[in-house]
């Protein structure tokens, strides 16, 4: 993968964040993508459901395994706009992702390089490279105003 198409990706990503923030849900969203096509997509949605695993990350990765037909989502690569936790960190490996692109890191439970790095940890059987900072600007003005506005009523 190159920038320019780890961009276009992170705007898809983008707009399903966008989908969580119209539902008034913390604004973060992800795709999966596998040549060169979008095979899962999620968004935040822990209120609506009001299900702690209501993740993006978790969503999409239904979403994908569902579509593809299997658990394994091997040549698959996750956008996210936010740093994946630990919960997602983990389905990620689980799901055996082979790459994981995000914008914004997450100071207060980032597992891709900010607290820890579990999608790099070599005690797994499997390990997910990731790159940060895709679009880092956007990502993190779709949360920092989010919380604004939260905080203004």
């Amino acid at each position: 993968m190159n920038v320019m198409d780890d961009e276009r990706w992170m705007r898809e990503a983008i707009v399903q964040a966008r989908h969580a923030e119209s539902l008034g849900e913390v604004p973060i969203g992800a795709v999966i993508v596998r040549d060169g096509a979008i095979v899962g997509a999620g968004y935040n949605l822990r209120e609506r459901d009001r299900d702690p695993t209501a993740h993006a990350e978790m969503i999409a990765i239904r979403q994908a395994s569902e579509r593809l037909q299997a658990w394994r989502l091997l040549g698959c690569t996750l956008y996210v706009t936010l740093e994946p936790c630990p919960m997602c960190s983990g389905a990620i490996l689980q799901s055996r992702v082979e790459r994981v692109v995000y914008g914004a890191s997450d100071p207060k439970a980032g597992c891709a390089g900010t607290l820890m790095d579990l999608l790099q940890d070599s005690r797994f059987n499997h390990m997910s490279p990731w790159t940060s900072g895709v679009l880092q600007e956007e990502c993190s003005a779709l949360l920092t105003d989010f919380f604004r506005r939260l905080r203004g009523r």
